[in-house]
């Protein structure tokens, strides 16, 4: 069986997973940009908020993502989340794509599953955010192909 870690902003959905980070009553700390997780602890944040976190994570087959549209973009917190995830890759660059991009630190990161809730006025916008998210993923190393609104979700998707 799958290993799945979950990142939800909103209630309501359950799914089996061996970790649940709620970003409801989970403040991520700021990244401060000190370079400390690649050049004096590598691989560790200096805040301590995220550590069982990272191991879940790259521990996990599948990372579920439900999250909240907050002004045509993701949240803050999540937003945050993402820029934390940065320890968990190496701090030298590569342009193999033809873009720069970061070295994987491992050589395993899980799938992506995301699901939004929100509304776009635009189908041009929700295309944006649609378009960022698989961007962020790419550029993690992650394979995303579910990127799609929470109304288009069905847990039996999580099996396959």
């Amino acid at each position: 069986m799958e290993s799945n870690l979950v990142i939800k902003e909103y209630d309501g959905l359950e799914t089996p997973c061996q970790y649940t980070l709620d970003l409801r009553i989970t403040a991520v700390k700021d990244c401060v940009g000190c370079f400390s997780c690649w050049l004096k602890t590598p691989g560790r944040c200096i805040h301590k908020d995220l550590d069982e976190f990272y191991k879940a994570y790259m521990s996990s087959d599948k990372v579920i993502i439900f999250s909240k549209v907050t002004h045509g973009f993701v949240s803050g917190n999540l937003k945050t989340l993402f820029d934390r995830l940065i320890p968990l890759y190496l701090p030298y660059i590569t342009y193999k794509t033809g873009e720069s991009m970061h070295l994987p630190r491992y050589e395993k990161y899980p799938d992506i599953e995301f699901h939004y809730q929100g509304e776009f006025s635009l189908a041009e916008d929700q295309k944006i955010y649609e378009d960022y998210i698989h961007r962020t993923f790419y550029q993690f190393y992650n394979k995303c192909e579910i990127v799609k609104p929470i109304t288009q979700f069905s847990p039996e998707e999580i099996y396959r």
